[in-house]
């Protein structure tokens, strides 16, 4: 099968109960989607897993990398260190893009209700804004003006900054959608909606196989919808260091 490029990865988890054994247990569900060169999205991969730690993404990337996957330029997800560390392994080509909206939430937690919404707007201006200069001039005058009222809720906005920015380095009319992963909180939604009548699945088969038929029944309306415009990337496709020439496939649905 023929070969196939996503310039666009949105990758992340949710949880289901499982039965294991005698007892309940909570499994992660890893879901990734793609963007493709044409700017559709695509469900890529639906895997239930023990644990969300590192060798579970990495182990997802690289069974996608197997069927064909190749060109990614950018993979968005929330701030774990086992999706940056599998990213960094398995995609060494592909910058990394910690979620906007999670990365605020993160920020306003430190930050006394009352006075919330004031940093709320000052926070929400440094992503309003498609240059990384003034980005990054608008977020050290955020640090000179909340460093000493709010100094934990600096120092997470401080250690944070960078990752959330990568998305700057796209083409400006691809930023509102490669900077959260809404998309996917979208999907994960449904998923919960539709698996709350199961309760506690019989085992993990069951789950993955559920999961992934509601999956795919979701973002049925994707194919009718383009998500991005793609001509504004380079036409000439960069080799991406990840894949070998006898290891390029086209992906299939999962």
């Amino acid at each position: 099968m023929e070969e196939k490029t996503y310039p666009y990865l949105y990758l992340d988890a949710t949880y289901l109960k499982v039965r294991w054994s005698a007892r309940v247990t909570t499994m992660a569900l890893l879901v990734c989607v793609g963007v493709d060169e044409e700017g559709f999205r695509e469900v890529l991969a639906v895997e239930v897993a023990g644990t969300e730690m590192g060798a579970a993404y990495a182990s997802l990337l690289r069974g996608l990398i197997d069927r064909g996957l190749r060109g990614v330029r950018l993979v968005v997800s929330d701030d774990h260190e086992g999706i940056k560390a599998a990213v960094a392994g398995e995609l060494p080509g592909a910058q990394w893009q910690r979620c906007v909206v999670h990365f605020e939430h993160n920020v306003l937690s430190s930050v006394p209700a009352s006075e919330r919404s004031e940093v709320a707007e000052d926070l929400k201006a440094v992503f309003d804004v498609r240059r990384e200069k003034t980005a990054r001039t608008l977020a050290e005058e955020f640090v000179e003006l909340y460093g000493k009222r709010f100094p934990k809720a600096v120092s997470v906005f401080e250690a944070g900054i960078g990752d959330v920015l990568t998305y700057l380095s796209c083409p400006g009319s691809h930023h509102p959608r490669l900077r959260k992963t809404n998309m996917l909180e979208r999907l994960f939604k449904e998923i919960k909606r539709r698996t709350r009548v199961v309760g506690v699945f019989p085992n993990e088969t069951s789950a993955s196989t559920l999961a992934t038929e509601i999956a795919l029944r979701s973002s049925e309306e994707w194919v009718l919808r383009r998500y991005l415009t793609m001509d504004v990337l380079e036409t000439a496709e960069k080799p991406n260091p990840q894949l070998r020439e006898s290891e390029r496939r086209r992906p299939r649905l999962v």
